[in-house]
């Protein structure tokens, strides 16, 4: 009975040691962010309001000027894959000081009493040890550096994925898609890049009457971005199974319908969340473990229609203001008119034919 107590005591501990932290910013504080525009107060990956997550927060600044800013770790990783080229500093928020930090500076501490966010386990910095062994004298944990969690959070990445996953598809989606028949106007969430984009833009324009903040925004949000948008598919389009990946960067090509392209060979299919990438794996297939071929078939989606183009019919604009899932793209029209009128919308610096794409033109989009 004695043991028993004991175990009791420890657990109901670790609860209310779990309670009383809170992800948000200390007293006296306001959330350091720096993302820019409307969509700044938004993960991009996952839509979570970062200030609602501070204490968790990771931030990338880009070598192109961007930065991007996540609510965890998880949604780092998640995302790395389409930022890793353009990397110039990886920053976490202090626990301590509710700043961020290099990441080479953080010390962590793994696997707290605290709740992880969008994992199991949680991950949080420090600016000190001191700080950080004093937090885990409270909350328990192991001591550890940002390389190592990383790779944690890496290796855990597809299990924390499927965990989060069926929580949404069992209460989420069910509650968003009820929410946004009842109070939204009709939104196409295919008109955005981000999730962020498509919440700011729901908040902005005010598209749903009554909502009770992120308690119903977010549900609304992730029906929309992860359900709805995949609507959109016809027979028109690139059909991409949802288990492919881009052989260059690895994501999963399915997630970004509105950037799919796809290339035929005589040793098979391969697709691609992007012209860039595409045009990447065809100038240099060895550097993705692929002998030289011969291009059997090539097809891209048209910005405005969706709808699947013969690669060599298209017209591409280059440098305008509307990245893709890996940045900068070659985004492409089956119109030339409608590429002009893109290009004069967005600030494009040129458009090309299939044939004017070039190894050294590709390069500077990275």
């Amino acid at each position: 009975m004695r043991i028993l107590s004991v175990v009791l005591a420890m657990f109901f501990a670790l609860i209310l040691n779990a309670a009383e932290f809170s992800k948000m910013p200390s007293k006296g504080n306001s959330a350091e962010l720096i993302q820019v525009g409307e969509n700044k107060e938004w993960c991009p990956i996952c839509g979570m309001k970062l200030p609602a997550y501070y204490k968790t927060n990771h931030a990338v600044k880009l070598s192109d000027g961007t930065s991007k800013q996540y609510c965890s770790i998880r949604c780092l990783a998640v995302d790395m894959p389409a930022i890793k080229d353009r990397l110039k500093e990886i920053l976490v928020v202090a626990v301590d000081t509710d700043r961020l930090i290099n990441v080479k500076d953080a010390f962590y501490i793994v696997g707290s009493s605290v709740p992880g966010t969008m994992s199991s386990v949680s991950k949080l910095g420090f600016s000190t040890k001191e700080a950080a062994l004093e937090f885990q004298k409270e909350h328990g944990g192991e001591l550890s550096d940002f390389d190592t969690v990383y790779n944690k959070a890496n290796e855990s990445l597809e299990n924390d994925v499927e965990m989060v996953q069926k929580r949404k598809e069992k209460m989420i989606y069910p509650k968003g898609k009820k929410l946004y028949e009842v109070k939204c106007q009709e939104i196409d969430p295919m008109e955005f890049n981000l999730i962020s984009e498509l919440k700011a833009h729901i908040t902005g324009k005010n598209l749903c009457k009554g909502l009770k903040g992120e308690e119903e925004l977010q549900p609304i949000a992730l029906y929309l971005w992860e359900v709805a948008r995949f609507a959109h598919s016809s027979d028109r389009q690139i059909d991409v199974p949802k288990d492919a990946k881009c052989p260059v960067c690895g994501m999963f090509v399915a997630k970004y319908p509105k950037w799919a392209a796809y290339i035929k060979n005589e040793k098979g299919e391969f697709y691609f969340d992007g012209v860039k990438d595409m045009m990447k794996f065809i100038f240099n297939p060895k550097d993705y473990a692929h002998e030289p071929f011969e291009v059997l078939e090539a097809r891209v989606t048209d910005y405005y229609t969706l709808e699947a183009l013969d690669a060599k019919d298209a017209f591409y604009v280059v440098g305008s203001d509307v990245y893709g899932p890996m940045g900068n793209e070659l985004i492409p029209f089956s119109k030339e008119a409608n590429a002009k009128t893109f290009r004069d919308d967005h600030k494009g610096k040129q458009i090309v034919s299939f044939d004017e794409i070039t190894p050294e033109l590709v390069k500077t989009l990275d």
